[in-house]
């Protein structure tokens, strides 16, 4: 069994797909990745973006592009998303 936490950049050269990325990996080592950030962000980059994984999401602080990336399944992305159209965080924004 291969360790999970071998990094997404070594698991793309050896040519295998991961299943478990470890949660604060090097966003900068998530070779490949392409990140999206919301239109809503503001000139100063703060903003969350993504990053599609594949099985998982990954998200990074916009300010800290090399900093790290926290590991989401889709299922747990889709309970965030779904929590925030419900207004459940609201008490968390300015």
């Amino acid at each position: 069994m291969r360790n999970q936490a071998v990094c997404a950049g070594q698991a793309q050269k050896e040519g295998l797909k991961m299943k478990s990325t470890p949660n604060g990996i090097s966003a900068g080592s998530l070779v490949g990745a392409r990140w999206v950030k919301a239109s809503a962000s503001d000139g100063r980059d703060d903003c969350v973006e993504l990053a599609d994984l594949g099985e998982n999401v990954a998200v990074r602080n916009s300010r800290d592009p090399e900093g790290p990336a926290l590991i989401f399944t889709r299922s747990e992305l889709a309970a965030f998303v779904d929590g925030s159209k419900k207004g459940e965080f609201d008490v968390m924004t300015v």
